[in-house]
């Protein structure tokens, strides 16, 4: 197929998506004259550390965020995240050492001041690196280069895969450079130097460092294991044999792999990882840690695990949990884990062709429900604070305004530094305010008014409108997004969501959405309202004898004549059976495949399915590629 051999020839690039050449962060550009740039520029003097070096171990740590000194899940703090959990939780151990008083020792920096104090952290973290090159040799390199093995150490990693992995993702961005805002406001600058290239990351890496394990499914690039989900008959209710944890199958030969659908834990790693090994848990196919980006596979990318809350989605997809818990960003959604993150999901849609846009690349807070009486249990993960936008620029497939549109579709789009909607329910208190963080979310009301109730969504809501609580997804469209444009008022935008219309504040100085491309449709003129499905299932008769048919049931939600949504993907219905516990190739399941063909819709937060024959499909009037 074209499309697969396009993409496994790009797959052999190094992931180096941060800036494209000859933009600021790409070319010679003075340093910023910010106060964290001069501890940088300072620490590097004074400690005869190279300063892309440390700025580029900082950018990976904590993408330079002092994050008003809290710690990480891992118990750093600061730029340079520092590591003390004893201070942090009150307990010992953790990742690697205690590196705060590790540093006071080699500083003079009391070790308070450093987990508080961004400059001292910085100055800190450079006496620490620069310890580390001295015992390593790298005090007599000549330039970045010969660094290397220093910064593998600095990331205090439990194995020496997961090290090397650290050290080439800092490398990458030393090769590409980076110009951000942090979250105390201070522009701070990395130029990009072309002449790093490689050239640190294979003269240094021994070969044992540069293949995953052969039984994990995993990018050679990422530091993998194979922690294998059970595949076992267990006693269950009143004790019937039942098994579990997942479904063999022979995927993608008998069926297409659609989606990836990111997760979040709620939990920490260790907890998840136990979890995922019970026969009578729920199954996944890879968890992600927070501290370093370290990747665990359980349930082989053919094989079905149970993971998002709808089989057809099940069926159709590879299931990603990362720890982390949605209401505390800054703690667990660290570059590390964003970055393996991204390597492993661009490396699995090369493997399997799927479109790296958001009508695939899926939150478990967009994958919708079942049914109707479903749409209270589905999850919000990994919920309003993940980074959607630097995701896509990591993946190497940049959220950017369309090139030629005719403005029927709008790309959900804010700056997410900047954007900073009010959430509540972080706490156990429901009301409480959640501290102000940037987000990747818009809030819809019903009207062009920023008083203006939030619309609601009829299958959370009944008739009255969504709260602002982290967790309610009813008023709420997130990066990466499409949706049909439904009228335009000044600073406001409406788009057609839920069946009504939805407004967002879109001003031309601070715009929160980009100019969209791609296919929409519309009821079929005479045919009504259109109902919406939370499985695209295939016709009864497609059924064989002794397979009960699965009827598709409505979701609470009606497409009107003159509304539009945007189309995502075009498929047969489908059903993947599994009759229960098989031998290891799955010969017993089967994907029942109809001819009633579907569509998927950006039909609010989530997606959904509506039949073609109630639809007519309009593709952009301005030559642009459709979605599907």
């Amino acid at each position: 197929m074209p499309g697969r051999l396009a993409r496994c020839a790009a797959a052999t690039a190094v992931l180096v998506p941060l800036l494209a050449a000859g933009s600021p962060a790409a070319s010679s550009v003075p340093s910023g004259t910010g106060a964290l740039q001069e501890s940088f520029a300072a620490a590097a003097r004074q400690y005869g550390v190279p300063e892309s070096v440390l700025l580029g171990v900082a950018y990976l740590e904590s993408r330079w965020d002092a994050h008003d000194g809290a710690p990480s899940v891992a118990g750093g703090y600061g730029p340079m995240h520092l590591t003390d959990l004893r201070a942090a939780t009150g307990e010992g151990g953790g990742r690697g050492t205690q590196t705060v008083q590790r540093a006071a020792r080699l500083s003079g920096i009391p070790a308070a001041r450093l987990r508080t104090d961004p400059g001292a952290n910085v100055r800190g973290g450079a006496a620490l690196l620069a310890d580390h090159g001295r015992r390593l040799g790298a005090e007599h390199a000549d330039g970045a280069a010969g660094w290397y093995a220093a910064v593998a150490a600095y990331a205090q990693a439990p194995d020496a895969a997961t090290a090397r992995v650290f050290a080439d993702e800092v490398y990458a961005v030393l090769h590409a450079g980076v110009r951000r805002t942090t979250d105390s406001g201070e522009t701070v600058t990395l130029p990009a130097d072309a002449t790093i290239r490689t050239t640190a990351r294979t003269a240094a890496a021994p070969a044992s460092h540069r293949a995953a394990p052969e039984e994990a499914e995993c990018p050679r690039e990422l530091a993998c294991e194979w922690l294998p989900a059970p595949y076992e008959v267990y006693d269950g209710k009143d004790g019937e044999p039942d098994y579990g944890n997942h479904d063999k199958a022979r995927r993608p030969h008998d069926q297409r792999i659609r989606y990836i659908v990111v997760h979040d834990t709620e939990g920490g790693y260790d907890g998840s990882v136990q979890s995922v090994l019970d026969p009578e848990f729920v199954s996944w196919h890879y968890t992600l840690r927070s501290s370093d980006g370290h990747v665990a596979q359980h349930v082989r990318t053919g094989d079905v695990a149970w993971h998002a809350g709808n089989w057809q989605v099940n069926a159709q997809s590879i299931g990603l949990e990362h720890e982390a818990r949605l209401t505390d960003p800054d703690a667990w959604f660290t570059e590390a884990m964003y970055r393996s993150s991204a390597r492993l999901v661009r490396h699995l849609a090369h493997e399997y062709d799927v479109p790296l846009n958001r009508q695939h690349i899926l939150g478990h807070d967009n994958v919708p429900a079942p049914d109707a009486e479903q749409v209270p249990q589905m999850h919000t993960d990994p919920g309003p604070y993940w980074d959607w936008a630097h995701y896509f620029d990591l993946l190497g497939a940049p959220l950017e305004p369309a090139a030629q549109t005719d403005g029927r579709v709008v790309t959900i789009r804010p700056d997410y530094a900047a954007h900073r909607p009010q959430y509540t329910g972080c706490t156990q208190d429901a009301a409480a305010l959640c501290p102000s963080h940037g987000s990747g979310a818009v809030r819809l009301r019903t009207r062009p008014a920023p008083d203006a109730p939030l619309v609601g969504d009829p299958g959370l809501h009944g008739a009255a409108p969504a709260s602002t609580g982290v967790n309610d997804t009813g008023a709420r469209a997130s990066t990466g997004q499409q949706f049909a444009v439904a009228g335009r008022r000044g600073d406001w935008t409406a788009i057609w969501y839920l069946g009504r219309q939805a407004w967002f504040h879109n001003p031309t100085a601070a715009p929160t959405a980009i100019a969209g491309d791609g296919t929409t449709l519309a009821p079929r003129p005479g045919a009504g309202p259109v109902r919406v499905y939370g499985r695209a299932l295939p016709e009864a008769s497609a059924y064989p004898e002794g397979v009960e048919p699965k009827q598709p049931q409505p979701l609470p939600y009606e497409l009107l004549p003159g509304q539009r949504y945007v189309v995502g993907d075009t498929m047969p219905g489908e059903h993947f059976h599994a009759p229960g516990l098989t031998d290891e190739t799955g010969a017993a399941s089967r994907v029942i495949r109809g001819r009633t063909l579907w569509h998927q819709i950006q039909v609010g937060h989530r997606i959904g399915y509506v039949k073609a024959a109630d639809v007519t499909v309009a593709r952009p009037r301005s030559g642009g590629q459709p979605n599907v």
